[in-house]
């Protein structure tokens, strides 16, 4: 009845000049019709309450007289902090948005208050400044704390001289040392501290601090500080959760860090919380991923400590490959850790790389290796390195374990000059791609080969392919527009043809990354032929127990009971077995 009454009466004709309104409108027009009057009063109500701090006491808010406020509306202020913004590094880099939005509605703030523990308004003993207005640049006090905690920098008060000079450069360092009645040198001392630290590279806190805490931390150094020590970079993240769960002292799931470090580590907790995340999101803790880590973690341990190097060993084609991955697992990974992409960074080094040791391992198994120890040596040292950061009591354990000099923790971050071989990495992508459909149809089919026949595409599909690549590339993907492009060049026009060849092929490059595609551009020569014959066969023999053969579909003397060489395409040859 209420809400009938409330969206669907009007006000009757005795109302004046409300008469006929609908009762939403009238609300707000009587009320502001009662304000110029001055018959109203305003009473204030704490939203959501009741509020609780942490200590569990019931919050209240007190109308002050006389309070302090920091103009955070000043506009010359404001443009101060959105150049400092603009050149500042903001990750993850959609949370950039968010920091301009604050400085748009930001005005007044309150800036102290009456009771509570902290330090005087210096102009207005009666007032305590509040928490949020200083502790946004006490990185700035970080860099000189350990001087005032030795007691180099005297048992009293310091004079504003003092911290004009350290962290201004304003004055003259004998003169402040006399003021603050403290040596010279201490004086000099906190200055080179603060010098070598500032500018902060980075400020890393949650989202929720976004309009509050971080705006004001930009804002308060470019009101205090020059240019050169304005902030690099503000990193934003997401808060813990346990099973899915806000922490909660109710819900009993807090953890807490001293015990949760006593019964499992602080190796395997670390690593659980970065996995579980990136950036913004909320990292959720769970024991049974932590556990899971922890046995990667002593398994590679005990892997470290079987392994001892070994000379450069054979270059087989495998080989190049694992250190070309290798290459690229250290350059991506400091890539992605520059940007604060460390769940990313931390699987490729530990979960990964893993898998590609698995691969490289049956490649050298199906010729019957037994020298691959150097390589995996080295692979190893490489990841345990890559790992410090993130894990850097067990990854020096295992440096120790591999008789390595020094430290994993303060080695140098591994680089491979000359170990980037794409050619090697594009073939052996071909090969396992080959072994996947190979796998695929033995399952389908459900039969076990003694023979399998691989047929590769001829010259006049190569040069169609190379054509249709280019012709994609450069923007032109549809049927008729490849088809167009193909009849312009005698080389290519016969392949109009074969329609069905055409489109499997654009669709071939369309599903391919785009590191491929370049890469087949630029492999004209790329012979599928001889690797099948001289890498694929070998291992597909070992997995699947067959007899692997290859042949161009239009060579002589060719086996294909089956007329199956008239699909083959370049990079996907044809497969038939017996």
């Amino acid at each position: 009845m209420y809400g009938k009454e409330f969206y669907s009466g009007v006000l009757l004709d005795n109302t004046d000049k409300f008469a006929g309104m609908k009762v939403p409108e009238a609300r707000d027009a009587v009320a502001a019709w009662l304000g110029e009057k001055g018959s109203t009063d305003m009473m204030l109500e704490l939203a959501d309450a009741p509020v609780r701090c942490r200590c569990g006491t019931e919050c209240v808010v007190k109308m002050l007289s006389n309070q302090w406020f920091l103009n955070y509306g000043d506009e010359s202020w404001k443009k101060k902090a959105a150049a400092c913004l603009d050149n500042m590094e903001i990750l993850p880099p959609e949370i950039r948005g968010e920091f301009g939005q604050v400085l748009a509605w930001l005005h007044e703030r309150a800036c102290a208050r009456q009771h509570g523990l902290g330090t005087r308004l210096p102009w207005d003993k009666d007032w305590i400044v509040e928490s949020l207005s200083d502790s946004v640049i006490y990185m700035a006090y970080y860099t000189i704390a350990k001087h005032v905690g030795s007691g180099a920098l005297g048992d009293g008060g310091l004079p504003p001289e003092f911290f004009d000079y350290v962290f201004l450069g304003k004055g003259d360092a004998a003169d402040v040392a006399r003021a603050a009645g403290v040596a010279a040198e201490a004086v000099n001392s906190a200055r080179r501290e603060f010098e070598y630290f500032y500018p902060v590279d980075a400020r890393h806190s949650g989202r929720d601090l976004v309009p509050n805490h971080l705006s004001f931390f930009v804002l308060n150094h470019v009101a205090i500080f020059p240019e050169k020590h304005w902030p690099r970079k503000i990193v934003v993240n997401g808060s813990v959760l346990m099973d899915g769960k806000k922490m909660s002292k109710s819900m009993g799931n807090i953890v807490l860090l001293r015990k949760a470090i006593a019964e499992h580590g602080a190796d395997p907790i670390r690593l659980a919380i970065i996995i579980s995340t990136e950036l913004l999101q909320d990292a959720d803790f769970n024991l049974e991923s932590m556990q899971g880590i922890k046995g990667r973690l002593e398994t590679m341990h005990d892997e470290c400590a079987r392994l001892s190097p070994g000379g450069p060993g054979p270059d087989c084609a495998e080989d190049r490959w694992i250190k070309s991955r290798l290459h690229g697992l250290a350059a991506d990974a400091a890539a992605t850790i520059e940007k604060m992409r460390l769940r990313e960074a931390l699987h490729s080094v530990l979960f990964g790389f893993e898998q590609d040791i698995q691969w490289y391992l049956k490649r050298a198994a199906a010729k019957g290796r037994t020298d691959t120890g150097g390589m995996l040596y080295e692979a190893c040292k490489a990841r345990v390195a890559m790992l410090s950061p993130f894990a850097p009591h067990i990854s020096d354990e295992m440096w120790s374990r591999m008789k390595l000099d020094g430290m994993a923790s303060r080695s140098g971050w591994p680089e491979f000059p000359g170990w980037e071989d794409p050619e090697s990495e594009h073939a052996e992508g071909f090969i396992r791609g080959m072994m996947d459909d190979i796998a695929s149809i033995i399952k389908v089919t459900k039969i076990s080969p003694s023979r399998i026949i691989l047929y590769t595409a001829g010259g006049p599909k190569r040069e169609a392919y190379r054509a249709i690549l280019r012709l994609v590339e450069s923007g032109g993907a549809g049927m008729g527009e490849v088809m167009k492009g193909l009849g312009a060049d005698p080389k290519t026009a016969d392949i109009r043809k074969n329609p069905g060849f055409v489109q499997k092929v654009i669709k071939d490059i369309l599903s391919a990354p785009e590191e491929t595609r370049r890469m087949r551009q630029e492999m004209a020569g790329f012979d599928e032929k001889a690797l099948i014959l001289e890498e694929l066969a070998g291992l597909a023999g070992a997995e699947f127990g067959a007899k692997v053969e290859a042949y161009g579909e239009s060579e002589e003397g060719i086996y294909d009971p089956k007329g199956k060489s008239v699909h083959a395409r370049p990079f996907k040859p044809a497969i038939y077995m017996e």
